[in-house]
Formats: structure tokens, C-alpha cells, sequence
């Protein structure tokens, strides 16, 4: 057994060192017989000596005077073992040892060099503990190594951050990520493009979308994006989360920036790194379903300045994003098109049409939406498409904002394109309009918003007719009697007068009602006390042929429990009374004049006339109607597209005023569009003003998109300016709150 007690004694001092220079020189001796077990990697498979003595490995470097400890014990530190080699060392040298040779097994002992010995021990060992895949091991050893050396070559950087990117540990990946930002800071050329792809990926699918977007972006400063076909991979794995599909949306505008300011030269590269249809809509999806309409919208107007077509499913989330909005007009230049498209789209397109009648309603715009469902009957079906498929492939260009505008943006679309394996999976939300053998219909939702809206405009004559003109395609497709369902419907809600006048129409019509009904109507015109209405349903029977002859009375009587049973099955065959009871109780919960001021600014805004797109916002004032989130992320877009800053700090104080009265809650898209604004215009304690509203919301900042747009406009920027060179206490207080956004985002 190798005993290892003198050099024990003579490193710790646990013997008396007062002997000859033989005893001396034996230590020496151990110690380069220890350094070159260690250098062979014995000393690893003799655990008695390491249990024994120190537990951990020694190595130490006689020419440089460095050593390095690793000691899991608790007798002496690190500090104290490198002073005591340094004494050693120094002691060598003044008693003149400096032709010992060490331990060897040649004939003719060679000296060894320390230092190249520890450099290649160390690098042998993580590459040990990579090919087993001990990543403890890997990682210790390869800080030890950084800490003597700096970072081993490429090669053994790229296995390294590889095998951390294999591991399902969160832990090790964000080692491997946070280990990429060091390298990208300190010497970027270890890192390859192949490398962080793999990363980027793993660390996506491990529902870790931050440090996924900060290799993304890494990646992107290196002008190095993965490939079109592996961001959708990742992108599918982060809009799984809200924060990840914030950062999505944040990343695909900085590839569009990117991609627009490519130069022309560079084809190749411009081709692969172009988002398409399927990237897009994956992240427009994500803005739909986290209500991030307003950066939905943002990325829409990419899709269309770097000339992305729009397939089918684009128009869905296009159109929802339109409906959030309140952008009924943005969605009606669609409609031209979709109403077009032949028999096998009918189904997709439903949820197309559902929010265009949704819209309908929240403009209150009866006549739109009778006509509306009206047309949905026969749109297709009875004209079959003369157009060749080939033509209905060619994309048609959408304005988006006012068609007259000659710098406005032009959207394709192609309404009959669907991508076969598309990785969306539209929610199949069933609202107003429904599909049924072939046709797309109204849902009994759809019919109370209907009804109440013609009651509350005081139009009964006008919804009989709408609804015998339903009944007719209700009747052919196999469904429930419509006319009697909200003969019903308004019964239940005390709206007798109204189900009278629907059923004195349905039956001018032609179109038998059934006994149950006059029977429902009946029985509560007499619990009512309203016998003379009760008279007329009876004559109303009668000349129907559906009872004979007896007094009024003895005609209620006999069909009182009837009608119970009648009104009983009804109410559990139609759900549509429910929903009318919703609707009277969720009535006028935003104005419908609103949408109609917002549409207004929307479109003075795109057309750059804020005079005009003012004068809406002070109608709005005046009238004493609350502003939507809409309302001002349309006039900061309006201002910020003609750079006027200072008019965003205005409208935010309107901002703040209605958030302290509680009439608003902004969401992160308006706060997002806020700060972008303030750093361009240069107003940091604005800045930092929005900061603190996201910070008391527990809202997650994307400090990188911040910190590029600072670096891109304000670099320079009071760099180096201390707070007692400001000449003024203006200029004081604005470079105090240029230095706190540079901390925040971590530049200084």
C-alpha cells in the first residue's frame, strides 16, 4: 500500500519537519509518485487511499506555484492548502532543489511540467465524464479547468453543452443555457449554430420558454436562425404558455425586422429563414387563445409585410383577432371572399361566420345580422363553382385599414388553402352558428340575441317574418319546430304580447304551430287574468281545427295540465329560453356606440389623420362612455406611426386616470406598446412609470426586446455620466432614470 504519511506530515504540519533534507526530499518524492498515480487515474480506482487520507483529489503545480484542492472534509480549506504549497515551493528553491528528478519508471527520468500535466488530466477527465455521461462530474471538472485555463477547445464545449441539452433535468438545462450566455459574452466562436438548435429545442420542450428565447435570440445576433422547419418545432412547444407565447410573438416581429432588412444579395439565406403560413399561425393561434389580440394584430401586419399568404386557417384566427378588436369592417373585406368558396369549406369557415355575427351584435346592428343569417341559408349549394381549381389557389390581396390608402398594407389570402399537416388545432367553439347536414344555421344563443334585440327595438312584425323564413330550412334539415320554440321562449319571460304576434304571423305563413303552443299561450293569458287575449287564442284554435267548440273556460281548464306537461318538455328540448334570460340580464354591458368610435380611430389612425382620430376620442369623453383597451392601443399606434412621443406621455395620463377609477384594466399588450413608445421617444421615467404598473400585476417584462431597442437608439447614451456631472436638476433626474432602466435591463 502507498503510504502517503510524510507528505501529510509535511503539508499540515502534523509532524515535526526539523529532520534532515533526506526526510524532505522523500516527501518530495511521494508527492510526484501521488501527482503521477494521479496523472495514470490509479490513484480513482484505490478508494482506501482517497477515504483515508484526503478524501478527494490533489494535484498541484510546482513550476507555477498553482494548485488545485478538491476536499470534501472539514480539517483545512483551500486557502490554507495553497499557502502551504506556495511555502513548500519557496522552500525547494532556497535549499536548491532544483535538480531532483522525479518519480519515473524510465531509465532516464524525465522532469514533468506540472502544468501541462494538470491541463491534460483535467481535459481527459471531462472527456471521461462526458462519454459516461456523468454530468456531476463533467460539470465540476470542466469549472475546475475554466478556473486555471478558460474554456477547453470547441469541440469539447459543443459535447458539453450537448450532453447538457440531452438531460430532461431542468437543472442542467438552464446550466447549459446560462453556460451559452457566458460563452456568447466572452468567446462566441465556441458556439455552434448546430449546438444551440438542440438546445433551443430541448429547452422548449421542457416548458422553459425564457431561456428558450434567449438561445433563439443568441442565435439571431449571430445571424445564425435555425431553419423554418425547427422553429415551428419550437414554437409549437412554447405557445403551449402564455409567457411562451409572449416571447414567440416577441421573436417571430424580430425575424420579420430581421428578414425586411436582409440585404437581396443574400437569397439563399433570406429563403430559409422566411417564417411561413404554418409559423404564423401557430403564433397568432397563441394570441387568440391568451386574449393577446392587440399583439395578434401586430404580427398580422408582418404576415403582411413580408408577404406570408394567408391559408384557411389563417382567415379563422384573422377573424377572431378582428372580433376581439371590435373590427367589423377588417372582417366584412374578408366575407367578400369566403362567400365564394365552395361547399367542402362551408363547414371550416364556420366559426368565420359566428364571428362576424358576434360583431353584428356588439355594433347592434339588427338589420346586419337578420341578413346575416338569412344569406348563411343559401350561400352554397345552389350554385356550383365555374372556376377551376387552379384559379381558386391564386391569393387575393386584403387591405388592411382604408382601401384607398396607397402605402397601406395588402394581406393574401387564398380562403380554399389548407396546409395538410398543419400542426393548429382550432378550438371548436360553438357560439352563434352551427353546422348541420350541409348548412350552416343560427344556434338558440344566436336566436335570443336576435329576438331581444328586435324587442328592444320595439320591431315584433319584423322577427315573425325572419323566423318563418328560418323554419323553412329548419323543417327541411329534420330540426325542432323553430316558430313554436320561441313561442315558448318568450312565454317564460312574461313576454306574452310578443309570442302572439309571432304566432298569429306563423300561422298567416302557413306553417302549423301545434296545440302546445296555443295551449302554453292560453294558460298564462288566464293565470294573468287576461281573458280577452285568452278569448282570441281560443278563436285562433278553432279556426286552426284544433278544438271544438266549448266555452272558453272549460277550454283552459281541460288543457291545464297539458300545457304544464307541454311547457315542461319544451323548456328541456330548447335551451332557448335560457339563453334569452341571458341576455335580458346581461343587456347594454358595453355601449354598442363604443365599437362604432373605436372603428372610427382605428381607421383615422391607419390613415395617419390623428386631427380626426382625436376628435373621436373627445366624442367618446363627452358622451361619458368608458374607453376600451382598444380605444388608446389604436391611438398609440396612431401616434407612434408619426413618431409623436410626447403625445403617448398625454394619453397616458388619460390611461392612468381611468385605471385609478377602476373603469379599465390594461392588459400587457397596451403595456407593451406603452414602454416600446417611451424608450423610443427617449422618456425613461415614463419607462419606468409602466414598469412598476407590470411589476404590482405580477406581469412578465421581456427585458431583452427592451434592452435591444435601447441599445439600437440610445447606446451611447449618458454612458459614463455620473449623477454629480449633471449641469441641471432636469438633466439630473432623467439620467437617474436612464441608469435605473440600464440596470433593469442589465447593460451596465
Amino acid at each position: 500500500m502507498l503510504s502517503l504519511s510524510p507528505l501529510i506530515s509535511i503539508l499540515f504540519g502534523q509532524s515535526s519537519c526539523h529532520g534532515n533534507f533526506s526526510n524532505f526530499g522523500l516527501c518530495l518524492a511521494v508527492i510526484n509518485i501521488w501527482m503521477a498515480l494521479i496523472s495514470t487515474r490509479k490513484v480513482f480506482l484505490q478508494p482506501h487511499i482517497v477515504k483515508s487520507y484526503l478524501h478527494g483529489c490533489v494535484m498541484a503545480s510546482a513550476i507555477q506555484k498553482t494548485a488545485l484542492i478538491s476536499w470534501h472534509g472539514s480539517e483545512f480549506s483551500v486557502e490554507e492548502s495553497f499557502h502551504r504549497f506556495q511555502v513548500l515551493d519557496i522552500f525547494c528553491k532556497l535549499n536548491q532543489f532544483v535538480n531532483f528528478q522525479p518519480f519515473s519508471s524510465s531509465t532516464h527520468p524525465e522532469r514533468i511540467c506540472w502544468e501541462v500535466s494538470s491541463h491534460a488530466i483535467l481535459l481527459r477527465k471531462l472527456e471521461v465524464a462526458l462519454e459516461d455521461r456523468q454530468l456531476d462530474e463533467a460539470w465540476v471538472t470542466f469549472n475546475d479547468f475554466k478556473s486555471l485555463y478558460g474554456f477547453p477547445i470547441d469541440s469539447l464545449m459543443s459535447r458539453l453543452i450537448t450532453e447538457l441539452s440531452y438531460s430532461s433535468d431542468p437543472y442542467w438545462l438552464q446550466k447549459a443555457c446560462t453556460l451559452v450566455l457566458q460563452i456568447s459574452k466572452e468567446k462566441a466562436n465556441l458556439l455552434k449554430t448546430e449546438v444551440l438548435t438542440k438546445l433551443a429545442i430541448s429547452l422548449a420542450r421542457a416548458q422553459m420558454p425564457i431561456p428558450a428565447s434567449m438561445i433563439l435570440r443568441v442565435m439571431l445576433e449571430r445571424e445564425n436562425i435555425p431553419p423554418v422547419s425547427v422553429l415551428q418545432l419550437i414554437f409549437l412547444h412554447m405557445v403551449k404558455t402564455e409567457i411562451g407565447a409572449y416571447l414567440a410573438s416577441n421573436f417571430l416581429i424580430q425575424i420579420c425586422d430581421y428578414f425586411l432588412h436582409l440585404s437581396a444579395k443574400r437569397s439563399e439565406h433570406r429563403k430559409m429563414i422566411k417564417p411561413d403560413t404554418m409559423t404564423f399561425n401557430l403564433v397568432l393561434d397563441a394570441c387568440v387563445r391568451f386574449k393577446s389580440s392587440l399583439k395578434g394584430q401586430e404580427i398580422l401586419e408582418w404576415m403582411s409585410q413580408i408577404s406570408v399568404i394567408a391559408d384557411a386557417h389563417s382567415i379563422i384566427i384573422i377573424s377572431q383577432i378582428y372580433e376581439i378588436n371590435g373590427l367589423r369592417d377588417e372582417i366584412k373585406k374578408l366575407k367578400d371572399h369566403i362567400d365564394r368558396v365552395s361547399a367542402p369549406f362551408v363547414c371550416h369557415y364556420r366559426q368565420f361566420y359566428d364571428c362576424l355575427l358576434n360583431l353584428h351584435f356588439k355594433f347592434d346592428d339588427l338589420d346586419a345580422a337578420t341578413k346575416l343569417l338569412l344569406d348563411m341559408n343559401g350561400f352554397w349549394g345552389s350554385v356550383p363553382s365555374t372556376k377551376p381549381r387552379e384559379e381558386m389557389q391564386k391569393p387575393y390581396l386584403v387591405s388592411i385599414g382604408s382601401q384607398n390608402l396607397r402605402a397601406g398594407l395588402k394581406l393574401q389570402i387564398v380562403p380554399e388553402l389548407l396546409q395538410k399537416d398543419s400542426a393548429i388545432q382550432l378550438e371548436d367553439k360553438t357560439e352563434f352558428v352551427i353546422f348541420k347536414n350541409g348548412k350552416l344555421l343560427p344556434s338558440n344563443r344566436a336566436l335570443a340575441k336576435l329576438i331581444h334585440c328586435y324587442k328592444r327595438h320595439q320591431r315584433i312584425t319584423e322577427i315573425s317574418k325572419v323566423l318563418v323564413s328560418m323554419q323553412k330550412v329548419f323543417q327541411t334539415l329534420g330540426g325542432s319546430n323553430l316558430c313554436s320554440d320561441v313561442i315558448d321562449a318568450c312565454i317564460r319571460l312574461g313576454w306574452l304580447e310578443t309570442a302572439h304576434d309571432v304566432l298569429e304571423d306563423t300561422e298567416e305563413a302557413g306553417i302549423p304551430v301545434g296545440l302546445t303552443a296555443y295551449m302554453v299561450l292560453l294558460t298564462s293569458y288566464y293565470s294573468q287574468g287576461m281573458s280577452k287575449e285568452a278569448e282570441a287564442v281560443l278563436r285562433q284554435l278553432r279556426k286552426a281545427g284544433l278544438e271544438s267548440n266549448l266555452p272558453g273556460e272549460i277550454a283552459a281548464s281541460a288543457g291545464l295540465s297539458e300545457t304544464t306537461e307541454s311547457i315542461s318538455s319544451s323548456v328541456t328540448a330548447s335551451d332557448l329560453a335560457d339563453f334569452l334570460v341571458q341576455e335580458v340580464r346581461e343587456e347594454k354591458a358595453i355601449p354598442p356606440i363604443i365599437y362604432e368610435l373605436n372603428s372610427s380611430i382605428y381607421f383615422f389612425c391607419k390613415a395617419k389623420m390623428m386631427g380626426d382620430a382625436l376628435r373621436s376620442y373627445r366624442k367618446v369623453q363627452m358622451m361619458g362612455i368608458q374607453p376600451t383597451v382598444q380605444t388608446f392601443s389604436f391611438l398609440v399606434y396612431g401616434y407612434s406611426s408619426l413618431e409623436r412621443y410626447r403625445d403617448i406621455t398625454v394619453l397616458w395620463g388619460d390611461i392612468k386616470r381611468h385605471m385609478k377609477s377602476r373603469n379599465i384594466v390594461v392588459s400587457r399588450d397596451l403595456y407593451e406598446l406603452l414602454l416600446m413608445n417611451f424608450i423610443r421617444g427617449g422618456y425613461f421615467e415614463r419607462v419606468m412609470e409602466v414598469v412598476g404598473y407590470m411589476k404590482d400585476q405580477n406581469m412578465y417584462t421581456d427585458k431583452w426586446m427592451y434592452k435591444c431597442e435601447f441599445l439600437k437608439l440610445h447606446k451611447n447614451l449618458y454612458k459614463g455620466v455620473r449623477l454629480s456631472e449633471a449641469r441641471n436638476e432636469v438633466q439630473r433626474k432623467r439620467l437617474e432614470f436612464v441608469q435605473k432602466f440600464r440596470r433593469w435591463v442589465d447593460i451596465d
